[in-house]
Protein backbone atom coordinates (compact mmCIF):
# COMPACT_ATOMS: atom_id res chain seq x y z
CA UNK A 1 0.00 0.00 0.00
CA UNK A 2 3.02 2.33 -0.25
CA UNK A 3 1.99 3.86 -3.04
CA UNK A 4 -1.20 5.25 -1.35
CA UNK A 5 0.79 7.04 1.05
CA UNK A 6 2.34 9.08 -1.06
CA UNK A 7 -0.85 9.47 -3.45
CA UNK A 8 -2.12 11.39 -0.66
CA UNK A 9 -0.12 14.48 -1.61
CA UNK A 10 -1.36 14.72 -4.63
CA UNK A 11 -3.81 17.70 -4.85
CA UNK A 12 -7.45 17.73 -6.70
CA UNK A 13 -9.54 20.38 -7.62
CA UNK A 14 -12.65 20.77 -9.79
CA UNK A 15 -11.71 23.17 -12.80
CA UNK A 16 -14.37 25.04 -14.91
CA UNK A 17 -13.14 24.91 -18.09
CA UNK A 18 -14.77 25.18 -21.46
CA UNK A 19 -18.42 24.58 -20.50
CA UNK A 20 -17.98 21.73 -18.11
CA UNK A 21 -16.21 20.85 -14.73
CA UNK A 22 -13.01 19.51 -15.18
CA UNK A 23 -11.35 17.20 -12.49
CA UNK A 24 -8.06 17.53 -12.21
CA UNK A 25 -5.13 16.29 -10.14
CA UNK A 26 -2.11 18.25 -9.37
CA UNK A 27 1.15 18.07 -7.49
CA UNK A 28 4.12 20.09 -7.19
CA UNK A 29 6.12 23.55 -8.50
CA UNK A 30 7.71 24.52 -11.53
CA UNK A 31 7.01 24.52 -15.26
CA UNK A 32 3.64 22.71 -16.23
CA UNK A 33 3.58 19.32 -17.50
CA UNK A 34 0.29 18.02 -18.97
CA UNK A 35 -0.60 14.77 -18.79
CA UNK A 36 -3.61 13.39 -20.57
CA UNK A 37 -4.65 9.95 -20.18
CA UNK A 38 -6.24 7.49 -22.63
CA UNK A 39 -8.97 4.76 -22.88
CA UNK A 40 -10.22 3.27 -20.42
CA UNK A 41 -8.67 5.19 -18.17
CA UNK A 42 -8.15 8.46 -16.16
CA UNK A 43 -5.74 10.90 -14.54
CA UNK A 44 -4.84 7.76 -12.62
CA UNK A 45 -2.69 6.55 -15.44
CA UNK A 46 -0.73 8.49 -14.04
CA UNK A 47 0.19 8.40 -11.00
CA UNK A 48 3.89 7.28 -11.10
CA UNK A 49 4.66 9.98 -13.21
CA UNK A 50 2.93 12.91 -11.22
CA UNK A 51 5.31 11.76 -7.92
CA UNK A 52 8.54 11.86 -10.24
CA UNK A 53 8.07 14.58 -11.63
CA UNK A 54 6.44 16.96 -9.20
CA UNK A 55 9.53 15.58 -7.14
CA UNK A 56 11.87 16.89 -9.62
CA UNK A 57 11.13 20.39 -9.98
CA UNK A 58 7.24 20.23 -11.90
CA UNK A 59 4.17 21.31 -11.91
CA UNK A 60 2.47 17.98 -12.77
CA UNK A 61 -1.38 18.47 -13.40
CA UNK A 62 -3.41 15.60 -14.85
CA UNK A 63 -7.27 15.86 -15.62
CA UNK A 64 -9.76 13.36 -15.99
CA UNK A 65 -10.91 14.25 -20.02
CA UNK A 66 -14.37 14.89 -20.74
CA UNK A 67 -16.97 12.19 -20.36
CA UNK A 68 -14.21 10.38 -17.44
CA UNK A 69 -14.21 10.40 -13.81
CA UNK A 70 -14.80 12.99 -11.74
CA UNK A 71 -14.98 15.43 -14.88
CA UNK A 72 -19.06 16.32 -15.44
CA UNK A 73 -21.10 18.52 -17.70
CA UNK A 74 -20.13 16.93 -21.09
CA UNK A 75 -23.42 15.59 -22.72
CA UNK A 76 -22.43 11.40 -22.76
CA UNK A 77 -25.72 10.72 -24.74
CA UNK A 78 -24.31 13.05 -27.62
CA UNK A 79 -20.75 11.74 -29.20
CA UNK A 80 -20.66 14.70 -30.98
CA UNK A 81 -19.33 16.36 -28.15
CA UNK A 82 -16.54 14.79 -27.99
CA UNK A 83 -14.88 15.48 -31.34
CA UNK A 84 -10.84 16.24 -30.92
CA UNK A 85 -11.91 20.39 -31.18
CA UNK A 86 -14.11 20.28 -28.22
CA UNK A 87 -11.36 18.06 -26.01
CA UNK A 88 -8.60 20.46 -27.09
CA UNK A 89 -10.79 23.63 -26.06
CA UNK A 90 -11.25 21.90 -22.81
CA UNK A 91 -7.64 21.70 -22.20
CA UNK A 92 -6.19 25.02 -23.95
CA UNK A 93 -8.66 26.16 -21.46
CA UNK A 94 -7.07 24.25 -18.37
CA UNK A 95 -3.48 25.53 -19.44
CA UNK A 96 -4.77 28.86 -19.22
CA UNK A 97 -5.73 28.32 -15.73
CA UNK A 98 -3.10 26.27 -14.44
CA UNK A 99 -0.18 27.84 -15.88
CA UNK A 100 1.65 30.34 -13.69
CA UNK A 101 1.59 33.76 -14.62
CA UNK A 102 3.75 34.33 -17.75
CA UNK A 103 4.20 30.87 -18.51
CA UNK A 104 2.48 31.12 -21.81
CA UNK A 105 3.46 27.26 -23.19
CA UNK A 106 3.61 23.69 -21.13
CA UNK A 107 5.00 20.19 -21.37
CA UNK A 108 2.66 17.98 -22.43
CA UNK A 109 2.76 14.07 -22.25
CA UNK A 110 0.02 12.02 -24.12
CA UNK A 111 -1.29 8.18 -24.07
CA UNK A 112 -3.17 6.38 -26.25
CA UNK A 113 -6.49 8.78 -26.98
CA UNK A 114 -4.41 11.28 -24.81
CA UNK A 115 -1.23 11.09 -27.32
CA UNK A 116 -4.28 11.65 -30.14
CA UNK A 117 -5.56 14.49 -28.42
CA UNK A 118 -2.12 15.89 -27.66
CA UNK A 119 -1.23 15.67 -31.41
CA UNK A 120 -4.02 17.51 -32.65
CA UNK A 121 -3.22 20.45 -29.52
CA UNK A 122 -0.03 20.63 -31.31
CA UNK A 123 -1.52 21.13 -34.57
CA UNK A 124 -4.18 23.40 -33.49
CA UNK A 125 -2.44 25.44 -30.92
CA UNK A 126 1.37 24.92 -30.95
CA UNK A 127 1.78 28.56 -29.31
CA UNK A 128 1.15 26.53 -26.27
CA UNK A 129 2.89 23.59 -26.04
CA UNK A 130 6.75 23.57 -24.85
CA UNK A 131 7.28 19.71 -25.87
CA UNK A 132 5.66 17.18 -26.28
CA UNK A 133 6.56 12.91 -25.31
CA UNK A 134 3.80 10.78 -26.71
CA UNK A 135 3.20 7.45 -26.09
CA UNK A 136 1.74 4.06 -28.28
CA UNK A 137 0.18 6.50 -30.95
CA UNK A 138 2.02 7.48 -33.44
CA UNK A 139 0.61 10.98 -35.39
CA UNK A 140 -1.68 9.48 -37.81
CA UNK A 141 -1.60 11.95 -40.69
CA UNK A 142 -5.63 12.75 -42.27
CA UNK A 143 -6.25 10.58 -45.28
CA UNK A 144 -8.39 13.25 -47.08
CA UNK A 145 -10.08 10.13 -48.91
CA UNK A 146 -11.24 7.73 -46.51
CA UNK A 147 -12.93 8.10 -43.66
CA UNK A 148 -11.21 6.57 -40.64
CA UNK A 149 -14.23 3.87 -39.60
CA UNK A 150 -14.32 3.20 -43.36
CA UNK A 151 -10.85 2.27 -43.65
CA UNK A 152 -10.58 0.28 -40.48
CA UNK A 153 -13.46 -1.67 -41.97
CA UNK A 154 -11.35 -2.30 -45.01
CA UNK A 155 -8.13 -3.05 -43.30
CA UNK A 156 -10.02 -5.57 -39.91
CA UNK A 157 -13.51 -6.23 -40.82
CA UNK A 158 -16.34 -5.49 -38.71
CA UNK A 159 -15.08 -7.22 -35.64
CA UNK A 160 -12.18 -4.60 -35.02
CA UNK A 161 -12.87 -3.09 -31.66
CA UNK A 162 -12.92 0.62 -32.98
CA UNK A 163 -16.19 -0.74 -35.65
CA UNK A 164 -17.61 -2.30 -32.61
CA UNK A 165 -17.52 0.61 -30.40
CA UNK A 166 -19.04 2.71 -33.35
CA UNK A 167 -22.89 1.76 -32.32
CA UNK A 168 -23.93 3.89 -29.18
CA UNK A 169 -25.24 0.89 -26.58
CA UNK A 170 -24.55 -1.90 -28.11
CA UNK A 171 -20.94 -2.70 -26.51
CA UNK A 172 -21.75 -1.41 -23.11
CA UNK A 173 -24.75 -3.78 -23.07
CA UNK A 174 -22.09 -6.49 -23.94
CA UNK A 175 -19.95 -5.02 -21.57
CA UNK A 176 -22.67 -5.21 -18.71
CA UNK A 177 -22.39 -8.88 -18.79
CA UNK A 178 -19.36 -9.03 -17.58
CA UNK A 179 -19.08 -6.21 -15.45
CA UNK A 180 -16.99 -2.64 -14.76
CA UNK A 181 -14.03 -4.79 -13.21
CA UNK A 182 -13.47 -7.71 -15.22
CA UNK A 183 -13.91 -5.61 -18.64
CA UNK A 184 -11.54 -3.20 -17.40
CA UNK A 185 -8.97 -5.81 -16.74
CA UNK A 186 -9.47 -7.53 -19.65
CA UNK A 187 -8.06 -4.60 -21.10
CA UNK A 188 -5.44 -3.39 -18.85
CA UNK A 189 -4.23 -7.71 -19.66
CA UNK A 190 -4.54 -7.41 -23.38
CA UNK A 191 -0.61 -7.99 -24.52
CA UNK A 192 -0.95 -9.66 -28.25
CA UNK A 193 1.26 -7.60 -30.17
CA UNK A 194 -1.83 -7.89 -32.56
CA UNK A 195 -4.73 -5.86 -33.60
CA UNK A 196 -7.99 -5.86 -30.83
CA UNK A 197 -10.78 -7.93 -32.28
CA UNK A 198 -14.35 -8.02 -30.77
CA UNK A 199 -16.35 -10.77 -32.05
CA UNK A 200 -20.58 -10.49 -30.73
CA UNK A 201 -20.44 -12.71 -27.91
CA UNK A 202 -17.69 -13.12 -26.21
CA UNK A 203 -15.37 -10.41 -27.62
CA UNK A 204 -13.24 -9.95 -24.31
CA UNK A 205 -12.32 -14.03 -24.78
CA UNK A 206 -13.11 -13.99 -20.40
CA UNK A 207 -16.09 -15.78 -18.45
CA UNK A 208 -17.79 -13.59 -15.74
CA UNK A 209 -16.78 -16.74 -13.71
CA UNK A 210 -12.91 -16.29 -14.23
CA UNK A 211 -10.97 -15.39 -10.99
CA UNK A 212 -9.58 -11.60 -11.65
CA UNK A 213 -6.37 -11.29 -11.86
CA UNK A 214 -4.71 -8.14 -12.15
CA UNK A 215 -1.86 -7.40 -14.45
CA UNK A 216 2.03 -7.48 -12.75
CA UNK A 217 2.46 -3.72 -13.22
CA UNK A 218 -1.21 -2.83 -10.99
CA UNK A 219 -2.13 -3.47 -7.59
CA UNK A 220 -6.03 -4.44 -6.46
CA UNK A 221 -6.28 -1.45 -5.15
CA UNK A 222 -5.33 0.44 -8.44
CA UNK A 223 -8.24 -2.00 -10.08
CA UNK A 224 -10.68 -0.73 -7.57
CA UNK A 225 -9.73 2.55 -8.31
CA UNK A 226 -10.90 2.40 -11.82
CA UNK A 227 -13.62 0.32 -10.78
CA UNK A 228 -15.49 2.92 -8.81
CA UNK A 229 -14.84 5.59 -11.00
CA UNK A 230 -16.04 3.49 -14.29
CA UNK A 231 -19.09 2.57 -11.99
CA UNK A 232 -20.79 5.67 -11.71
CA UNK A 233 -19.76 6.99 -15.23
CA UNK A 234 -19.89 4.19 -17.44
CA UNK A 235 -17.68 3.19 -20.58
CA UNK A 236 -20.05 5.68 -22.76
CA UNK A 237 -17.86 9.24 -22.09
CA UNK A 238 -14.62 7.51 -22.99
CA UNK A 239 -16.30 5.34 -25.78
CA UNK A 240 -17.79 8.58 -27.73
CA UNK A 241 -14.19 9.95 -28.78
CA UNK A 242 -13.82 6.71 -30.55
CA UNK A 243 -18.25 7.26 -32.06
CA UNK A 244 -16.27 11.14 -33.00
CA UNK A 245 -13.79 9.58 -35.25
CA UNK A 246 -15.78 10.15 -38.86
CA UNK A 247 -16.67 14.04 -37.51
CA UNK A 248 -13.44 14.35 -36.20
CA UNK A 249 -12.09 13.89 -40.06
CA UNK A 250 -15.10 16.25 -41.05
CA UNK A 251 -14.04 19.08 -39.26
CA UNK A 252 -10.40 18.65 -39.41
CA UNK A 253 -10.02 18.95 -43.52
CA UNK A 254 -8.20 22.21 -42.54
CA UNK A 255 -5.15 20.24 -41.24
CA UNK A 256 -4.47 18.15 -44.28
CA UNK A 257 -1.05 17.82 -44.67
CA UNK A 258 -0.12 20.13 -41.60
CA UNK A 259 3.16 18.97 -39.74
CA UNK A 260 3.80 19.03 -35.99
CA UNK A 261 5.92 21.79 -35.08
CA UNK A 262 6.76 21.03 -31.88
CA UNK A 263 9.81 19.21 -30.44
CA UNK A 264 8.44 15.37 -29.90
CA UNK A 265 9.46 12.06 -28.33
CA UNK A 266 7.59 8.89 -29.08
CA UNK A 267 7.73 6.16 -27.12
CA UNK A 268 5.92 2.91 -27.88
CA UNK A 269 6.12 -0.76 -26.64
CA UNK A 270 6.74 -3.83 -28.91
CA UNK A 271 3.50 -5.62 -27.82
CA UNK A 272 1.26 -2.84 -28.03
CA UNK A 273 -1.10 -3.51 -30.55
CA UNK A 274 -1.08 0.04 -31.81
CA UNK A 275 2.91 -0.77 -33.16
CA UNK A 276 1.53 -3.70 -34.42
CA UNK A 277 -1.39 -2.49 -36.65
CA UNK A 278 -1.02 -2.69 -40.46
CA UNK A 279 1.39 0.02 -41.54
CA UNK A 280 1.94 0.89 -37.58
CA UNK A 281 6.03 -0.15 -37.74
CA UNK A 282 6.25 1.06 -41.13
CA UNK A 283 5.66 4.79 -40.63
CA UNK A 284 7.72 5.07 -37.89
CA UNK A 285 10.54 3.40 -39.26
CA UNK A 286 10.25 4.87 -42.86
CA UNK A 287 10.61 8.19 -42.09
CA UNK A 288 7.39 9.51 -43.38
CA UNK A 289 6.69 9.58 -39.38
CA UNK A 290 9.79 12.09 -39.36
CA UNK A 291 8.16 13.97 -42.09
CA UNK A 292 4.97 14.66 -40.18
CA UNK A 293 6.78 15.77 -37.50
CA UNK A 294 10.01 17.52 -38.17
CA UNK A 295 11.01 17.66 -34.57
CA UNK A 296 10.96 14.31 -34.04
CA UNK A 297 14.08 14.11 -31.34
CA UNK A 298 13.67 10.76 -30.76
CA UNK A 299 12.02 7.05 -30.86
CA UNK A 300 12.31 4.96 -28.27
CA UNK A 301 10.58 0.99 -28.92
CA UNK A 302 10.96 -1.11 -25.60
CA UNK A 303 11.38 -4.47 -26.04
CA UNK A 304 8.71 -6.72 -24.06
CA UNK A 305 6.25 -3.79 -23.18
CA UNK A 306 2.63 -3.91 -24.04
CA UNK A 307 0.33 -0.81 -24.68
CA UNK A 308 0.03 0.28 -20.64
CA UNK A 309 4.01 1.30 -20.67
CA UNK A 310 4.11 3.93 -18.67
CA UNK A 311 2.26 1.58 -16.16
CA UNK A 312 3.99 -1.09 -16.63
CA UNK A 313 7.36 0.50 -16.91
CA UNK A 314 7.14 3.66 -14.46
CA UNK A 315 11.26 4.40 -13.95
CA UNK A 316 12.15 4.03 -17.72
CA UNK A 317 9.00 6.19 -18.84
CA UNK A 318 9.29 8.87 -15.65
CA UNK A 319 13.62 8.78 -16.91
CA UNK A 320 12.55 9.26 -20.48
CA UNK A 321 9.85 12.04 -19.71
CA UNK A 322 12.88 13.96 -17.31
CA UNK A 323 15.70 13.82 -19.86
CA UNK A 324 13.66 15.00 -22.62
CA UNK A 325 11.82 18.13 -20.62
CA UNK A 326 14.98 18.77 -18.90
CA UNK A 327 16.63 20.12 -22.55
CA UNK A 328 14.10 22.71 -22.69
CA UNK A 329 13.65 23.45 -18.88
CA UNK A 330 16.96 25.90 -18.43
Amino acid sequence: MHIHHSMEKIRHKMVAVNGINMHVAELGTGPTILFIHGFPELWYTWRHQILYLASHGYHAVAPDLRGYGDTTGAPTSDPTKFTSLHVVGDLVALINTVAAPGEDKVFVVGHDWGAIIAWALCLYRPDKVKALVNMSVAFQPRDPNTKPIDGYRDLYGNDYYIVRFQETGEIEGEFAVYGTERVLNAFFNYRKPAPLFLPKGNGLGISPDDPIIVPSWMTKEDLEYYTGKFEKTGFTGGLNYYRALDLNWELTGPWTEAKVSVPVKFIVGDLDLTYNSVGGKDYIESGEFKKDVPLLEDVIILEGVAHFLHEEKPEEINKHIHQFFQQFSI
